[in-house]
């Protein structure tokens, strides 16, 4: 059973179903899948690492335990939720990509016409189809609704042209879910529509950038008279601001921070020199009133509500106190954080230039050769999905209605 920081009563079945996730975990999860998780300097786990646990997820019917059961998810309770989410952090099972599966499933769930939902929704569960996600441009990042790019309708499709930009994982994508400008109209959040593009179609180019880390997971995309069908529209045309603000809240809201930022945890107190023991146990109670937050909000999305202005707290608290363990972590880790071995990591993406030494070792702890990379990846946890003053900004709004 998991070890949780709340006073919570697990029932009989509860305790079954925590040991059918840990015996899945016995037999599928291999110690050099797990080593390679302790090794992650992003958030994001490299593709072929995440897709091959997806895949395996999938068969055993797991891979969108937040998914209805109609449409390939579970019918578990919140608890065995919380319960499985746990257990996979501890066991340091590779995180999945949230662009499909825990963006534009539930948008394609929620907004999507019963055609593009069998179209789209197995191979995204499968990970046949790897999605990516086009909002922010290079002039439109926060004030995300001064967006530029435009489709122009043709007949029977749009033609795309414009860019996006910090595109994770684009260069790995099969499709990418986008908002575009539709129509000019008075409010700058009218007249955007919630795009389908296939990765594939003539006019798409995808050009690097590669973070401090020297790791090439984020991208620019570049759509040069791109034509995508009308049918890949999701909702309704010039409203798709509507569409965008409900995957934005399970984009901030729908994943759980604590289990992972726990895991991580218990690995850094093995490390750390005894002066940073009192910053640990406060460190440890904010996680475990984020971890209590969370169940709540998970709570709320098994009974069909959105995450509503939760979302935003759970976003700041969760990539903040990250950052904190990230600090600690690197202090901990010294000079040995210095030497740049992305050999003896696992980066979120290719490091690009980078020619590994013959030796396979590397110079220092094992453990401390990921703590500058990860610091320099968690920088930016306050600033994607939203920056962390635009969230504030919402909260405040939420609680001045009230």
């Amino acid at each position: 059973m998991p070890d949780t920081p709340m006073t919570l009563r697990w029932s009989d079945a509860d305790k079954a179903f925590a040991d059918e996730v840990a015996a899945f975990l016995d037999a599928e999860l291999d110690p050099a899948t797990r080593d390679a998780v302790q090794r992650m300097t992003s958030v994001y786990a490299p593709p072929p690492l995440a897709l091959a646990w997806q895949r395996k997820l999938h068969a055993r019917g797991w891979a969108a335990p937040a998914w209805p059961a109609v449409f390939g998810g579970t019918d578990w309770t919140p608890t065995q939720r919380y319960i499985f989410t746990r257990m996979m952090a501890e066991a340091d099972a590779p995180p999945l990509s949230p662009m499909g599966l825990g963006m534009c499933g539930p948008v394609l769930i929620g907004h999507g016409t019963p055609e593009q939902q069998a179209r789209f929704l197995p191979p995204m569960l499968s990970g046949d189809d790897f999605w990516c996600q086009g909002y922010s441009e290079p002039n439109s990042g926060s004030d995300l609704a001064s967006l530029r790019m435009k489709a122009e309708r043709d007949g029977d499709d749009f033609i795309v042209t414009g860019a996006k930009i910090w595109t994770t994982h684009a260069q790995f994508a099969d499709w990418i879910f986008a908002l575009v400008r539709t129509s000019s109209l008075p409010r700058p959040q009218q007249g955007i529509t919630f795009i389908l593009i296939d990765m594939a179609s003539p006019g798409v180019t995808v050009r690097p950038i590669v973070s401090l880390s020297g790791e090439h997971v984020q991208n620019e995309v570049i759509f040069d008279a791109v034509r995508v069908p009308a049918a890949n529209v999701v909702g309704r045309i010039d409203d798709g601001w509507t569409v965008a603000k409900y995957l934005m809240e399970f984009e901030r809201g729908g994943a759980l921070y604590a289990p992972s930022i726990l895991a991580r945890l218990k690995r850094l107190r093995r490390h750390a020199p005894p002066g940073s023991s009192p910053r640990l146990a406060a460190i440890a109670a904010e996680i475990d009133a984020l971890d209590a937050l969370e169940l709540t909000t998970m709570a709320r999305l098994s009974h069909g509500q959105p995450p509503g202005p939760m979302a935003s707290a759970l976003k700041v608290l969760g990539t903040e106190l990250s950052q904190r363990l990230s600090e600690i972590e690197l202090e901990a880790a010294g000079h040995a954080a210095a030497v740049f071995q992305p050999h003896v990591t696992t980066p979120g993406g290719p490091v690009p230039g980078y020619s590994p030494p013959d030796q396979a070792e590397g110079v220092g702890p094992g453990w401390a050769a990921h703590a500058m990379p990860k610091y320099l990846n968690d920088r930016a946890g306050s600033i994607y999905a939203g920056t962390n003053e635009i969230q504030r900004g919402i909260l405040w709004q939420a609680i001045s209605r009230n």
